[in-house]
């Protein structure tokens, strides 16, 4: 990669990271749901009426909608929201390479290969030190919620390939427009008209600033900044680059929060990330510069993706290296 794409790539992975310090300042003003619709809505809008009609059914949608939008971004906000710490939620996030690789198995007859089996083991390995660390600084309910959100990623992601979207961004803002909605209608169900109401009256300049983050420089941004890479270099080459998104995400939520980072998570960081990169395709296989795998990001789908709501493999693999998105 050209030193000027390499920066690029990086700067992706730092945004993605930091969105979660961003995510978590944001649960101060918002009740989670209720945050996790505006960050869809603003990057749905204008953008929708910019990128032309959708290039896959309608089916596609509203399956990685629900999936990435709904289930996984909800029960990342609401996990965060219980407790579990920014920077311990961008590494256990990761997580997602897992499940995509299961179900991808499963689901799509994809035989994983003893490094990808490997890999797995190892990102286990690294979730269940990153558990116990969690288990002596941290609720259990915080860390099961993301650890459910990896999974819904896992989910998305395999929807993704199986859709093989032409065009990633008009993919992706048509799926923003697919979790408003249902994430406002559980808002108002469970977090109340009264706390979403005072939460809309108190905006301020700070929690405007939140929503433009997670929506235009981590959605928008990052999901463009992705797909051009993955357009100009093969996914083997863009998609370790996601790996950074942890390492970010946990230095600046101790810079910027004040969190402290033990040796157990530093631990669990190393496996996990490991793991995730002996599950990432290989260059034999990532051919496809589309670009379909496995999650954004964050925070992304936002906040990180390719083809699919993260940045990672082609629509022939089965892609792992995807942050969060937060």
């Amino acid at each position: 990669m050209r030193p000027v794409h390499t920066a690029l790539a990086v700067l992706v992975a730092a945004v993605w990271g930091f969105n979660f310090v961003v995510i978590e300042i944001g649960l101060d003003h918002f009740p989670p749901l209720l945050l996790s619709a505006l960050r869809f809505l603003v990057a749905a809008l204008p953008a929708v009426f910019f990128v032309g009609r959708p290039t896959v059914a309608w089916k596609w949608i509203v399956g990685v909608g629900i999936a990435l939008g709904v289930a996984k971004f909800g029960l990342l906000f609401t996990g965060m929201d219980a407790g579990m710490p920014a920077g311990l939620s961008s590494l256990v996030l990761q997580i997602q390479s897992v499940f995509t690789a299961v179900l991808a198995a499963v689901l799509l007859r994809e035989r994983p290969g003893r490094v990808r089996v490997l890999g797995m083991a190892v990102a286990l390995a690294g979730i269940a030190v990153a558990a116990v660390d969690g288990g002596t600084s941290g609720p259990v309910l915080g860390f099961t919620l993301v650890v459910a959100a990896a999974a819904c990623w896992g989910v998305s992601n395999v929807l993704t390939r199986k859709a093989a979207p032409p065009d990633a961004l008009n993919f992706m803002v048509w799926v923003c427009t697919v979790p408003v909605l249902p994430l406002l209608a559980l808002s108002l169900l469970l977090e109340g008209p009264r706390r979403d109401l005072a939460a809309l009256r108190a905006l301020d300049w700070s929690g405007a600033a939140v929503i433009g983050y997670v929506a235009w420089v981590s959605t928008v941004f990052g999901f463009a900044a992705w797909s051009y890479l993955l357009r100009r270099y093969p996914a083997s080459a863009v998609a370790p680059f996601s790996l950074l998104v942890p390492v970010f995400g946990m230095s600046s939520a101790a810079l910027v929060l004040g969190e402290s980072v033990s040796g157990l998570r530093w631990l669990a960081a190393v496996l996990l990330v490991g793991g995730v990169a002996l599950t990432s395709p290989g260059p034999a296989r990532a051919v496809n510069r589309t670009g379909v795998g496995s999650g954004v990001s964050a925070g992304s789908p936002p906040a990180a993706a390719a083809a699919s709501p993260v940045p990672s493999g082609s629509p022939r693999t089965s892609g792992a290296a995807a942050p969060r998105s937060g």
